[in-house]
């Protein structure tokens, strides 16, 4: 899958997780800028996996920590 593709359905799995549009960049920290909570990490893994139509471990959710290391897994397995 194309880079700007990635990054543009990200951003769309964000947005529907409720996170502002100003709030979305590839620095911004989960926890630090967007404030997730455990809600908040379901709703994002709904998401990413419905519109990749992938399959994501939580081992790898674990891992996540910017919107940057979002779009390098979703290089990995989209």
């Amino acid at each position: 899958m194309e880079n700007k593709q990635i990054r543009r359905n990200l951003y769309r799995a964000l947005r529907k997780t409720g996170v502002r549009k100003e709030q979305i960049s590839p620095e911004a920290d989960f926890q630090d800028d967007l404030h997730f909570d455990t809600t908040d990490w379901k709703i994002f893994t709904y998401y990413l996996e419905s519109i990749f139509k992938v399959n994501i471990e939580e081992e790898s959710i674990k891992n996540l920590h910017s919107v940057n290391d979002t779009i390098t897994l979703l290089r990995q397995t989209a």
